[in-house]
């Protein structure tokens, strides 16, 4: 026994002794070309910091250099990673790399290199004909990573005698065509494949299945991003040795069978999300693979309930169905009974009911996302406190009642990520029930719109022994008090900070030491008063995004904010900062992507000559400040601009040519401001463009307008001349407002053809002629304002068939039109992606700090006496016709009454006849009718009184006879200013009462039956005169008596007109003289 065991002793010390002292370093061949391989990457262009341990210094170990390992004991090289190599162009951005070519002969003296890894290397083939083949003579070879490169499909031929290779990635390439079965059937050990991302199909051939079987060791094989269709999967039943198939962003389409999965009975792992998968759940086809651990059909079009039957996957570890259209309550039977389930993903469906409570028997449960459906009732009390496994869990956007005691996660250890976003009031989460404490160390918690210790309104005071938190978001929960500053103290790698929509009060203080880690913090929407303290940029020099709106701040900026040298979003609006804008700030903040300072008083001009262009610029609002100067410094150093606004200032100059290279304009507001010049075509061509109140003149410009032209507001400035056909024919035109200028001529007929106008306003001009009937063409009207112009003719009882909000039309959403919004970086969006260490499912949250530029629409139309503006999306309901002061005549269409849907009818001020149209009583929704100043006759209909929502109508100035409708309903709101000066109304709210028959004359309408014929009238009357004339002068001829009385009488007349004339014009002459 003792021998046995003294040689065990000798045994082991022999393999120790050869440990230590059996290698002497690396190789020399292997170091000298190691040394080439740099030198010929260097050659390429690679930068100085590439590969920076490889020197040629002969005392130095080369088996201890980066990106390499070496055998314990050969001290052969057996891993080589010459991946991430960014070889950049010359002259252009850094994002820019060089595609490159690889010596493929100065891998040759690794004889006994096991793994090769050139992956994102940007490497587009090989120099000369020596392609992989000849990496044959490397028998050890068995791992080769070519992903993310731009390889062709001759890479394909060049590797199938590498025979030893176990794993082959290929993701990420040029290889675009058909699935290469063929070149790749002799690599008959391959055990790994990943051909992810590269466009491929399957030929279709019976001859590619063949190949595919000799492929009898592959046991994982990735697919994904490419354009396989349904049929695939019948072709890859020959590779029976599968225990991995991730077929993910494909092109699989239909309802999901088990002919399609035959012979893969070993699977493990199955992958089909971002597929277009249709029909029920196809877990009757999926029960024979027994062995199945994963299963993500996510991102799919699956619709129905979850079966009962899911409960026979019994190996079932991940599952995730998120992202689909399933519904109905979750089973009680089947899915509680996958005790091996360790992440269950259900979001982004339509389940609804309540939580069943079995869920508590999923004791190995990591991971549990039920968000985005329509649950109900109480989050089950013994649910939580029974998964204590739990890392992750996220139950926000459902329909949640209750109160639910955070305590519930005392005992959970390993939990860091917690998300609860409730959709309405009445969920309640309340953390400071006494007598628990935290047993674990959270990094993510977003506790939003969820009534968080609605009683106290303070923050979690658990959250005092958090120190590893990476974002927290409180927004939207009342809550008050002061800024938390010892949040950022005690949790130093905290990214975000989200506290939007509370009511924090005070000054904004800072913790005392800098924060290197926190890139985003919203403090919008609160109470925070008083001064930004002025070394916020020194404390937190690595914001990248700072919104500080809807707060009482005051005054200036601080300079310190220059620090913030990596800030892309800063949002300062709706409070009380004065002062210029610090120059520094702009000189050194050149990563800005959206500057917002609208709604302050701040002063001067924003550019001077020695700042910086702010290339990234892409939002720039500016509106209801006092800013100065021209637009110059803008458009100069801001031509990559999105939206600007610069409403409601006091700038002032000509808009510079250049604007015209700023491609990327979409949306352009330079309202109430002190701008000149001609409107060129150049700022017509933006999607929306309001010079609204400015001092631009001249005509409209001819120019064709492009398509994606949606906006145009040019009210209040100095415009003339007539409207240019050209100028109607961007078909995709939503609004069109010239008001107030000086714009003569006819309204084209070309106007029909804007067919998705939406708002039309050409009030207070000189346009005259007859209103063209080609306006009844504007399928999607809402808003047509034709006032105050010099319009003649009858109102087109076309009108009437005009949608104007009209119930089943389908209107244009109008109110947004332009929305900016992202991430806080294009390449590499600031969020925190977090991941369930060890995750089956791969499932990445990623937490955004989002924000939003949402531009609106402003139209301002008079409605109830009174001029409102609409503004956003509330102009989606706002419908009206203003045809008020024209020279219209005529009667009233009939066909008006059909705009059942208007709000607003204005038809004043014109020279309108006949009666008021019984059919007004269909104007079911309207609110405001004018009729006044016009010469209607006859009755009010006392139809009107069903108008339920009318609180303006006015028919005064008008000659309307007859009872006023009884004071019922709105009508009992009017008071005598709605019917005055029409002499002949009666009845309350009038004094006149209608108590007599005779006061009122007979009614046109009724006594129509009886009007005489005006021929026969004038016939009879031109005989009885000349019959009378005749006799009187007979009689006169006959009898001497008379004619002299006669001409006694007429003499004395004449006399007593002269002498009246004359003593008065005598009378007039003195008083003139006085």
């Amino acid at each position: 026994m003792e021998r046995r065991t003294l040689a065990k002793c000798i045994f082991w010390g022999i393999v120790v002794l050869v440990q230590i002292h059996g290698s002497r370093g690396c190789f020399k061949e292997e170091k000298l070309a190691l040394l080439e391989i740099k030198a010929f990457i260097k050659s390429n262009g690679a930068t100085d910091s590439l590969l920076r341990s490889w020197v040629g210094d002969t005392e130095i170990d080369c088996c201890n250099w980066e990106q390499l390992t070496c055998n314990f004991t050969s001290g052969h090289v057996i891993e080589l990673s010459l991946n991430n190599i960014q070889i950049p162009f010359e002259g252009l951005p850094s994002k820019a790399t060089k595609i490159w070519f690889l010596n493929v002969s100065l891998l040759w003296p690794f004889k006994e290199l096991r793994s090769l890894n050139l992956s994102n290397s940007a490497i587009g083939g090989w120099v000369g004909n020596e392609g992989f083949s000849s990496l044959s003579r490397l028998k050890e070879l068995e791992t080769l990573d070519l992903g993310h490169n731009r390889f062709n499909r001759s890479v394909f031929t060049s590797l199938s005698s590498l025979t030893s290779l176990k794993t082959l990635i290929l993701a990420s390439n040029d290889l675009a065509g058909y699935f290469p079965a063929e070149e790749l059937s002799t690599l008959e050990n391959l055990e790994m494949l990943d051909l992810g991302s590269n466009g491929l199909n399957f030929s279709q051939k019976m001859q590619d299945s063949i190949y595919l079987s000799k492929l009898r060791k592959l046991k994982r094989l990735n697919l994904s991003k490419n354009d396989f269709y349904m049929k695939t999967l019948r072709y890859l039943g020959s590779l029976s040795t599968l225990t991995s198939l991730d077929l993910r962003k494909n092109q699989l389409e239909g309802q999901l069978s088990k002919e399609e999965l035959t012979n893969l009975s070993k699977l493990e792992v199955l992958i089909l999300q971002y597929n277009y998968l249709n029909g029920t759940l196809p877990i009757e086809d999926l029960v024979t693979y027994s062995r199945l651990e994963i299963l993500d059909l996510s991102s799919n079009e699956l619709t129905g309930s979850v079966p009962q039957s899911i409960g026979a996957l019994s190996s079932l570890k991940a599952l995730s169905l998120s992202r689909n259209k399933l519904n109905g309550s979750l089973p009680t039977k089947g899915l509680c009974e996958l005790k091996k389930l360790e992440e269950l993903d259900l979001s982004e469906n339509n389940f609804e009911g309540n939580l069943p409570l079995c869920l508590n028997n999923l004791l190995s449960l990591r991971l549990l996302d039920l968000s985005q459906n329509n649950f109900t009732g109480n989050v089950p009390s013994s649910l939580v406190p029974s998964l204590t496994s739990l890392q992750y869990i996220d139950l926000s956007h459902n329909l949640f009642e209750g109160l639910f005691l955070f305590s519930s996660f005392s005992n959970h250890v390993k939990l860091e990520f917690v998300r609860f976003i409730s959709d309405n009031s009445k969920f309640e989460i309340e953390t400071e029930n006494p007598g628990w404490k935290p047993m674990f160390q959270l990094k993510v918690l977003v506790l939003s719109n969820c009534n968080l210790n609605k009683l106290d309104k303070g923050i979690p005071t658990f959250l005092f022994h958090q120190y590893n938190l990476l974002a927290v978001d409180l927004s939207q929960n009342n809550l008050a008090g002061r800024f938390p500053d010892w949040l950022l103290q005690n949790n130093t790698g905290l990214k975000f900070v989200m506290l939007q929509n509370n009511s924090f009060m005070g000054q904004l203080h800072l913790p005392p030491y800098p924060n290197m880690n926190l890139s985003g913090m919203d403090v919008s929407d609160n109470h925070f008063d008083g001064q930004l303290p002025k070394n916020i940029g020194t404390i937190l020099p690595r914001l990248r995004l700072l919104h500080l709106s809807g707060n009482a701040f005051q005054g200036p900026l601080p300079s310190s904010i220059a620090n913030m040298s990596d800030l892309e979003r800063l949002d300062v609006s709706f409070n009380f900062f004065s002062g210029e804008v610090p120059e520094e700030f702009l000189s050194h903040c050149f990563n800005l992507v959206a500057l917002d300072l609208s709604n302050n008083d701040f002063h001067g001009q924003l550019f001077s000559e020695h700042s910086n262009n702010l290339t990234n610029l892409e939002v720039l609002n500016l509106n209801n400040n006092q800013f100065t100067g021209t637009i110059s410094g803008v458009v100069s150093k801001c031509f990559n601009l999105f939206i600007l606004h610069i409403s409601n200032n006091y700038m002032s100059g000509k808009i510079p040519a250049l604007i015209g290279n700023m491609t990327e304009l979409r949306a352009l507001d330079l309202r109430n401001n002190s701008f000149e010049g001609q409107v060129s075509c150049e700022l017509i061509s933006r999607p929306f463009l309001d010079l609204s109140h400015n001092s631009f003149s001249g005509t409209l410009p001819k120019c064709l307008m492009q398509d994606r032209t949606r906006h145009i507001y040019l009210q209040g400035n100095n415009l003339t001349g007539s409207l240019p056909n050209a100028f109607l024919n961007s078909s995709f035109l939503r609004a069109l407002d010239l008001r107030d200028n000086s714009l003569t001529g006819n309204i084209p007929f070309e106007i029909g053809s804007l067919h998705y106008l939406k708002v039309l306003m050409l009030a207070g001009n000189h346009f005259s002629g007859f209103i063209p009937n080609q306006l009844c063409q504007l399928n999607y009207i809402g808003l047509l304002d034709l006032s105050r112009n010099s319009l003649s003719g009858s109102i087109p009882s076309c009108l009437g068939n005009m949608t104007f909000g009209k119930a089943g039309v389908n209107n244009l959403q109008f109110g947004v039109y332009v929305t900016f919004s992202g991430s806080l970086m294009h390449d590499s969006p600031m969020g925190l992606d977090f991941q369930v260490q060890g995750s089956l499912l791969e499932k990445v949250t990623e937490i955004q700090l989002v924000d939003s530029y949402i531009a609106r629409d402003e139209v301002e139309f008079v409605t109830k006496s009174r001029p409102d503006s609409y503004k956003g999306k509330i102009l989606d309901i706002m419908f009206g016709l203003d045809l008020s002061c024209n020279n219209l005549t005529g009667e009233i269409p009939d066909e008006l009454g059909n705009l059942s849907s208007i709000l607003g009818l204005n038809l004043s001020h014109n020279h309108l006849t006949g009666s008021i149209p019984k059919t007004f009583s269909k104007l079911a929704q309207i609110e405001s009718m004018d009729l006044s100043y016009n010469n209607l006759t006859g009755e009010i209909p006392s139809e009107l009184i069903d108008l339920n929502f009318l609180e303006v109508f006015s028919v005064a100035y008008n000659n309307l006879t007859g009872r006023i409708p009884d004071m019922k309903a709105q009508f009992g709101t009017f008071d005598n200013s709605s019917y005055k000066e029409n002499p002949f109304l009666c009845g309350p709210p009038l004094a006149k009462g209608c108590t007599s028959v005779g006061e009122s004359p007979p009614s046109p309408i009724k006594s129509k039956g009886h009007e005489i014929d005006p021929l026969v009238f004038f016939t009879s009357f031109s005989v009885s005169f000349v019959m009378f004339f005749v006799t009187v002068v007979t009689l006169l001829y006959i009898n001497p008596y008379w004619q002299q009385n006669c001409y006694n009488f007429i003499r004395d007349c004449m006399f007593l007109c002269f002498y009246f004339v004359s003593d008065n014009l005598k009378r007039l002459s003195d008083y003139l003289n006085c």
